[in-house]
């Protein structure tokens, strides 16, 4: 009885945390995200009776986003406009942009840029995972795991407050777009355990101050793999 009543504690737990970091997702993107979008779009004047799914429109930015000719800040742009795209385009929005995803994976891994810079890169990979088990599952394959928490790994010697401020932030939305990624996907979760060096960047980062964001998602992350646990 007691372990029935321990085992029906535990569930009732972890409900009300994938709840909670739901909200907190959404609570994130709506405050953050969202109302960018909605800006961009209200500039350009896109037709609404487009595609529902934004297939037309996600072609265009993956042609700017795979030439090679352009900036990575122009690529960057064109990522994270393709994820509020797959993000508002629904399931099949989504699963559609991940024909792009690889190429924001080699624009990670292999290019040098300005923090602001990844933090658009960032931002897209986030919308385009966000409740996604689809472009989830896409962005293991593509090795987004190893390469976003190569980010906390990566040292930089920054020598003004601006700079060092700067490379935090991109540090603080890693484990916002991780926390995403993982989100109800259990295969993901278990990669992240393997990163067993990454408890301890998570503690370091909890610790710092998350002032202006809905959650501590480095204090998310490290619940939500587990590592309070052992």
């Amino acid at each position: 009885m007691a372990k029935r009543r321990a085992s029906a504690h535990f569930c009732t737990w972890v409900c009300q945390y994938f709840v909670g970091l739901y909200q907190s997702l959404w609570k994130f993107w709506s405050a953050h995200i969202k109302s960018l979008f909605v800006k961009k779009e209200e500039e350009e004047h896109i037709p609404s009776q487009e595609n529902v799914f934004h297939k037309e429109k996600i072609m265009v930015l993956g042609q700017i986003l795979e030439n090679h000719s352009l900036t990575v800040e122009e690529r960057a742009q064109a990522t994270y406009r393709i994820g509020m795209l797959a993000f508002t385009g629904g399931p099949m929005a989504g699963t559609f942009a991940t024909t792009y995803m690889n190429e924001v994976a080699v624009l990670l891994q292999n290019y040098e840029m300005a923090p602001e810079t990844k933090i658009l890169l960032l931002q897209g990979v986030a919308c385009w995972c966000y409740l996604n088990p689809v472009t989830q599952t896409k962005a293991k394959y593509l090795q987004f795991i190893s390469i976003l928490t190569d980010v906390f790994y990566h040292t930089l010697e920054a020598t003004t407050p601006s700079e060092i401020n700067s490379h935090l932030r991109v540090k603080f939305w890693t484990c916002y777009v991780l926390s995403v990624v993982a989100c109800n996907n259990l295969s993901i979760v278990e990669e992240l355990r393997r990163y067993t060096s990454l408890k301890y960047h998570l503690q370091v980062l909890a610790s710092e101050d998350w002032s202006g964001w809905p959650e501590n998602f480095a204090e998310v992350l490290y619940f939500l793999i587990g590592f309070h646990s052992y």
